[in-house]
C-alpha cells in the first residue's frame, strides 16, 4: 500500500495507454472486424475515443479530490500561529508546480475543486464515473458559486438526480457539449436565483461599457457588455445582413461578411444614442414593426414579434440594436429581430418571473414587457402545461400554416437540433425528416428547424435526423450508425400571483372530462367561469382561415379559464 500502489497504479496505466496507442494503429492482436477491416478500424478508434473521454474525467475527479486533499493536509502540517494568506500562497504554488500551471490558474483550480468535494457530491461523482467532463464539472462550479448552499443543492439535483424526471429521449448534461450545459445551468440559475432577476440586471446594466484588446498579426478585438436584447438583436441583424450579402459572385465567408458588416456600421458617419440607462434599444426604435406574439397556458401565453421572447407569457420580436442609417452604413430595409416569450402575469406586472430571450435565455420582465409595448406588432397564444410548463397548443389566431408549424418548431426545438449546436431559432430552416418524396407530410413529428450548415450536412453527408414528436426535436444518427441524443426544452411551470397560487387547484381533470378543475377552496361550482382577467389591449390579426396541419390540439375549451389559471404570451419585434 502507499506509495509503490500508486506507482503501480499509474505504471499500469501508461501500459494500458501502449495497448490502447497500438490498437489506434491496428496493431494490435487482433482486428476490430475480420469481415471489413477499414470500417472496423474507423468504429474501433470511436470507441477509443468514447473511453478516453470518460478515462480524462476520471482522472479529473481523482485530481480535485487529491488537491483538496493535500490542502487539508497541508493546513494541518502548518505551524501554529502561520498566516492563513500566506498558507493558501504557499498551497497554491506547490499545486500550480506540480501541475505546471500558473498562479491564477492553480487558485482556479484549488476553488472549483473545493466546491466539487464540498457542495457538489453529485456532480464529483458523475465526473469520477466518466458521464460528465471536467468542463462540464467546471460549469456547474461557477453556476453555483452565486447560489445559497439549498440553491446549488437544488441546481444539481435538477440536472443530475436520477429521481428527477426527464423525456428518454433527451440529452443528458454529459452527452451535450460544456457550452450548452452552461447555457441550461445560467438558465436555470436566473429562474431561481434568491435576488429578483430585476435587481441583478439592474447592476448588470451599470457595468455596460465596450473593450479593446491588442491580438497578432495586426488585429485585434472590439467587445461590446451590453443589455442581452440589444445584444441579440446587434446580432441577429448582424446574420441576415451577412445572409443576404452571399451570393454566387461574393468570395468572401459568411463570418467574414459579418465581421465587414459590423466594422462599416460602427464605422459610418451616422450616429444615434440611446437614453444612457441601458434600457433603451439602439436606435430608430420607432421604426419597430413586425413583430408576431404568442401567448402560452394550460397557462396562456402570446407570441410577439419585434425582438424579444420570454418564457409563459409573450413572445416578441424586436428590432432593437439596429442604428441609424446612413449611405455608407449598412441597408436599413434589414432589420434586427429577437424573439421573446413572456408568461402572462409576468406581462400583466402581477408576477416577477423572468422572460426568455431566443438564443441568450431569461431576462428582465421589466426588459420584455418594453420590448412588447415599444414594438411587437404580432401575438400568437400557446398554451401550456400548467404543471411542467410544456406548450400543448399554439393558437389559431395569427398565422398561416406554415408560420404557425415554424413558431411551434421554434418552442419545441429553441436551437438547431443538431448535438451541441447553438445556433437560435431565426436563422434556421424548416425541413422535412422524412422527404416529402419519399411519403413524409408536413407534421410537426416530420420536421426539424437545422441551421443552414446542418441543413447542407444532412443533405451531403450520412448524417440523418431520427423521428421526432410534436413535443421533441430529432436526434441524429451518424454515418457510423451512432446515434446522438438532442438537448431538450427545460420547461418549468409557469409562476401565479400570490392571490391566485394560494388557491390552486388541488385537480385538472383530463382532457375530454370537462373543463379544467377549479382551485379547491375557491367555492366556485364547476358550471361557473372565473373572472375574466383583462390582458394588455393587443392586436391580433384576423384569422386568414387556413387549417393549420398535424398541430397539438387545444386540450382545453375555455382560454380565459386558462388565463385565470395561468398564462404566457410570445412576442416577435423586428427593426
Amino acid at each position: 500500500m502507499g506509495r509503490e500502489t500508486v506507482v503501480k497504479a499509474f505504471a499500469d496505466i501508461r501500459a494500458a495507454l501502449a495497448v490502447l496507442n497500438a490498437e489506434v494503429d491496428a496493431c494490435g492482436s487482433e482486428t476490430f472486424s475480420a469481415a471489413d477491416p477499414l470500417a472496423g478500424l474507423a468504429d474501433g478508434n470511436l470507441d477509443i475515443l468514447a473511453g478516453a473521454k470518460e478515462a480524462e474525467a476520471g482522472l479529473a475527479g481523482l485530481k480535485a479530490r487529491a488537491a483538496m486533499k493535500y490542502v487539508d493536509t497541508a493546513h494541518a502540517l502548518a505551524p501554529p500561529g502561520a498566516p492563513v494568506q500566506a498558507r493558501e500562497m504557499a498551497i497554491a504554488a506547490e499545486i500550480g508546480a506540480v501541475l505546471t500551471i500558473g498562479p491564477r490558474a492553480a487558485s482556479a483550480f484549488l476553488s472549483e475543486s473545493h466546491a466539487l468535494t464540498t457542495t457538489l457530491p453529485l456532480t464529483l461523482s458523475a465526473l469520477q464515473a466518466g458521464s460528465l467532463s471536467w468542463q462540464h464539472a467546471r460549469g456547474m462550479a461557477d453556476e453555483a458559486a452565486t447560489l445559497d448552499p439549498a440553491g446549488a443543492a437544488a441546481l444539481e439535483a435538477h440536472f443530475l438526480d436520477p429521481d428527477t424526471p426527464r423525456p428518454a429521449t433527451a440529452a443528458t448534461i454529459g452527452e451535450m457539449p460544456a457550452h450548452r450545459f452552461r447555457h441550461k445551468a445560467r438558465t436555470w440559475r436566473e429562474r431561481h436565483h434568491a435576488e429578483s432577476i430585476e435587481k441583478r440586471h439592474a447592476k448588470g446594466v451599470a457595468d455596460r461599457r465596450v473593450e479593446y484588446r491588442p491580438d497578432q498579426d495586426g488585429m485585434a478585438w472590439l467587445s461590446a457588455y451590453l443589455p442581452a436584447h440589444q445584444a441579440m438583436a446587434g446580432w441577429n441583424r448582424l446574420n441576415a445582413l451577412a445572409r443576404a450579402a452571399q451570393g454566387p459572385n461574393e468570395p468572401r465567408t459568411f463570418t467574414q461578411i459579418r465581421a465587414d458588416t459590423f466594422a462599416q456600421a460602427i464605422l459610418s458617419s451616422g450616429t444615434n444614442g440611446g437614453s444612457g440607462d441601458g434600457s433603451s434599444v439602439p436606435a430608430d426604435t420607432s421604426a419597430v414593426n413586425g413583430a408576431s406574439s404568442r401567448v402560452d397556458g394550460d397557462s396562456p401565453s402570446v407570441l410577439a414579434g419585434n425582438g424579444a421572447s420570454d418564457s409563459g407569457g409573450a413572445r416578441a420580436s424586436d428590432g432593437a440594436g439596429a442604428g441609424a442609417a446612413t449611405d455608407s452604413a449598412p441597408s436599413s430595409s434589414i432589420r434586427a429581430q429577437v424573439l421573446i416569450t413572456v408568461p402572462v402575469f409576468s406581462l400583466m406586472g402581477l408576477t416577477d418571473e423572468p422572460a426568455m430571450l431566443d438564443g441568450f435565455g431569461p431576462i428582465p420582465p421589466s426588459m420584455a414587457r418594453k420590448l412588447v409595448a415599444d414594438g411587437a406588432d404580432s401575438f400568437h397564444r400557446v398554451l401550456v402545461n400548467p404543471r411542467d410548463g410544456a406548450p400543448l397548443e399554439i393558437g389559431r389566431t395569427s398565422y398561416r400554416v406554415t408560420k404557425a408549424m415554424r413558431n411551434w418548431l421554434r418552442l419545441r426545438d429553441g436551437t438547431c437540433p443538431f448535438p451541441g449546436c447553438s445556433n437560435s431559432s431565426l436563422d434556421n430552416e424548416a425541413d422535412h425528416l422524412l422527404a416529402w418524396h419519399h411519403g413524409g407530410t408536413t407534421g410537426i413529428s416530420n420536421l426539424g428547424q437545422p441551421c443552414p450548415k446542418h441543413h447542407k450536412l444532412r443533405h451531403t453527408t450520412g448524417w440523418t435526423p431520427t423521428p421526432a414528436t410534436k413535443n421533441e426535436p430529432p436526434g441524429w444518427t451518424s454515418p457510423t450508425g451512432r446515434h446522438y441524443k438532442s438537448e431538450h426544452q427545460d420547461w418549468e411551470p409557469p409562476h401565479l400571483p400570490g392571490w391566485l397560487a394560494s388557491s390552486w387547484m388541488t385537480d385538472v381533470r383530463e382532457p375530454g372530462r370537462g373543463s379544467v378543475g377549479h382551485a379547491a377552496n375557491t367555492g366556485m361550482p364547476d358550471d361557473e367561469d372565473p373572472p375574466l382577467v383583462d390582458l394588455p389591449e393587443f392586436e391580433i390579426p384576423e384569422d386568414p382561415g387556413v387549417a393549420e396541419c398535424d398541430l397539438p390540439q387545444d386540450h382545453f375549451g375555455e382560454f380565459y379559464l386558462m388565463l385565470a389559471l395561468s398564462g404566457h404570451v410570445v412576442a416577435e419585434t423586428r427593426e
